[in-house]
């Protein structure tokens, strides 16, 4: 374990169809990071309420969270496992996942990282407002994408306490608008803030 902190994975286990399996992919992806040690920890989920039960309770319990990868699908200010939605109104008291959120915000510090590495879920009006109530709500800086994301991860932007978003809410967007967006871009080596997935981190400047 890092002495800052577990470092955890959480895919979505879920995605099996014969035309795309990714959470095959995700699952030899996760054992890739683990060899090469960037990851502690890998849960496959298939909700939101056992993805944050086991962050909350992944031993040693008495660790902080240094950072938290999420991979799975997303839309515009929210992202899915299966189809279960963690978007902004799961940060509001009385939300089903309200509890199990503030359990795994205990284990975050300022200096953690909550990384979406999920599609489009930081694009348009939506992902920014998402992404600034996450940042309010965790207290620690948080992560995510504009692009439709697959080797080639386009629009990784993050924002930590005290910023605001310094990138376009329409960037990515290519059919519909930044308020009612329709179609993501698809991630290239030629759009902004590239990494590939083989990138363990988020770049200093993203």
């Amino acid at each position: 374990m890092d002495p800052r902190g577990l470092r955890l994975i959480v895919f979505d286990r879920t995605c099996r169809s014969a035309r795309l399996p990714l959470s095959r992919a995700w699952r030899a992806g996760s054992w890739l990071y683990r060899g090469l040690g960037r990851v502690d920890l890998v849960l496959g989920a298939a909700s939101w309420e056992e993805a944050l039960r086991w962050l909350a309770e992944a031993r040693p319990t008495t660790a902080p969270i240094r950072e938290v990868q999420i991979w799975s699908h997303g839309r515009w200010g929210r992202a899915l496992l299966e189809s279960d939605a963690l978007d902004e109104e799961a940060l509001l008291p009385g939300h089903r996942l309200h509890a199990g959120l503030q359990a795994v915000r205990e284990r975050l510090r300022p200096s953690s990282l909550w990384w979406f590495r999920t599609c489009e879920t930081f694009g348009a009006v939506a992902g920014q407002r998402f992404a600034r109530a996450l940042v309010e709500f965790f207290g620690c800086r948080v992560a995510g994408h504009t692009h439709v994301i697959g080797f080639w991860q386009s629009g990784l932007h993050s924002l930590g306490p005290g910023e605001e978003p310094g990138w376009s809410t329409s960037e990515g967007v290519v059919e519909g608008s930044a308020e009612e967006p329709q179609r993501a871009a698809r991630s290239g080596p030629a759009a902004p803030n590239t990494i590939t997935c083989l990138h363990g981190g988020v770049p200093a400047g993203f």
